[in-house]
C-alpha cells in the first residue's frame, strides 16, 4: 500500500501528470461542446423538417386497386 501511495505522490509531482490533467480537462470541454452542437443541429433539422412537412399540400391517399 505504501508503494501505491508513493507512486501516486510521484505521479502528482511530475509535470507529465499535470499535462495529462490539462489534456483531460480539454478533452472534457471538447466533448461537451460536441454534444451541445449535435443537440442544436438536431433541433434545427427537426424544425426544418416540420416546416417543410407543413408546406406540402394535403393529398388524399388512394385506396389500393382491387385485383379481382
Amino acid at each position: 500500500m505504501k508503494k501505491l501511495i508513493s507512486m501516486a505522490k510521484q505521479f502528482r509531482d511530475e509535470e507529465s501528470g499535470a499535462a495529462m490533467v490539462e489534456y483531460t480537462v480539454l478533452l472534457g470541454i471538447i466533448t461537451a461542446a460536441t454534444i451541445a452542437l449535435i443537440i442544436l443541429v438536431g433541433t434545427w433539422v427537426t424544425g426544418q423538417w416540420t416546416y417543410l412537412e407543413g408546406q406540402l399540400p394535403d393529398v388524399p391517399v388512394a385506396a389500393p386497386a382491387d385485383p379481382a
